[in-house]
């Protein structure tokens, strides 16, 4: 008889970015709260506007490996990400949550305009970064 130690049949889970998002993004309202509250419950930003210092992006992202029949290929359970717009007072003046359904759901168009607002462009980098993530969370499709 043969025992096998070391081994788990539990799924590993890998979490990163902001536990809970989802839950600690209800408690942020519009308009009564400011940067120093946001950072109280939800910590730093996983990323700052690059041209605006008044958009923060949160992002909880956790994966899983499916099951043994699927050869170790990772399985997307998560992919949260919480946009916030400050004023220039430092007052939440937009917030917008997005899951991995309704980021299944955004249209991306497919023409390009030359001019864009910096805001409009630094969105649409981080959903568009995040459409590829979730369409190949490895990074294993091969670029056309």
């Amino acid at each position: 008889m043969f025992y096998i130690t070391g081994c788990s049949l539990d799924k590993v889970v890998k979490h990163h970015g902001v536990h809970f998002l989802e839950n600690k993004q209800k408690k942020i309202t519009i308009t009564n709260v400011n940067k120093n509250d946001v950072k109280k419950i939800l910590g730093p930003p996983s990323t700052i506007g690059t041209f605006d210092n008044d958009i923060w992006v949160y992002i909880e992202r956790k994966t899983t490996v499916s099951d043994i029949r699927s050869f170790g290929k990772k399985k997307l359970l998560l992919n949260n990400v919480l946009l916030l717009e400050f004023d220039n007072r430092g007052l939440l003046v937009k917030k917008e949550f997005y899951d991995k359904n309704q980021m299944k759901k955004i249209k991306f168009s497919k023409n390009q305009t030359d001019v864009l607002n910096k805001k409009d462009t630094f969105m649409r980098t981080i959903l568009t970064s995040l459409k590829y993530k979730i369409n190949d969370p490895l990074g294993k499709r091969k670029a056309k």
